[in-house]
């Protein structure tokens, strides 16, 4: 399922018609590229693919002064349709996507000493704790402009990662013995 798709759709249908530049500053606006994943170099090839597939159409071309032609989108009715069928689709998935620290940590032991196990997790959990430091400030510093949906979303991103943190804070904890514990022919 596209996040990038169900963005631009949804940014279309919400705000209207747009040309790339402002659906790009749109994710950068409302903070959706921040906890979605939604790469601001993938909005203009997907715009391209929606346009052959008839979920947004070109309405007109603008330019201004010396700046490059711009075009302009607007979503179509296939569009609309798509959108609620993404978002439905996407509202009803609960499937855990999977994290490829867990296939990592299965071959800890192959190359790595323990210190550098640990040390390669260490600068993980730094990385997860510094994201939860910036996903606090970005939400205390929003906090006057958002709505209460807007912050249930913050809520959710930091909760997910808090849980991260805790994980890997107990992995740290163990991993001496859960090395340890792994046979030699599992080497």
């Amino acid at each position: 399922m596209s996040t990038t798709r169900l963005f631009i759709l949804g940014a279309l249908a919400r705000i209207g018609p747009m040309h790339g530049h402002q659906i790009r500053r749109e994710a950068q606006l409302s903070r959706t590229e921040s906890w979605a994943n939604i790469k601001p170099g993938s909005l203009y090839g997907a715009l391209q693919r929606m346009e052959r597939e008839g979920l947004i159409e070109i309405v007109r071309t603008e330019q201004e002064g010396n700046r490059p032609e711009r075009t302009i989108y607007a979503i179509t009715d296939a569009g609309r349709s798509e959108m609620i069928a993404l978002r439905d689709a996407i509202l009803r998935d609960a499937r855990l996507r999977s994290d490829p620290v867990d296939l990592a940590i299965q071959f800890l032991r192959d190359d790595l000493t323990i210190e550098e196990a640990t040390l390669d997790i260490k600068m993980r959990l730094r990385s997860i704790r510094d994201q939860i430091s910036t996903y606090v400030h970005a939400r205390d510093h929003a906090d006057p402009y958002i709505n209460d949906m807007e912050r249930m979303i913050y809520d959710h991103v930091l909760r997910r990662l808090e849980v991260e943190r805790l994980w890997h804070e107990d992995l740290l904890a163990r991993l001496p013995e859960l090395i340890a514990a792994i046979p030699p022919d599992d080497i």
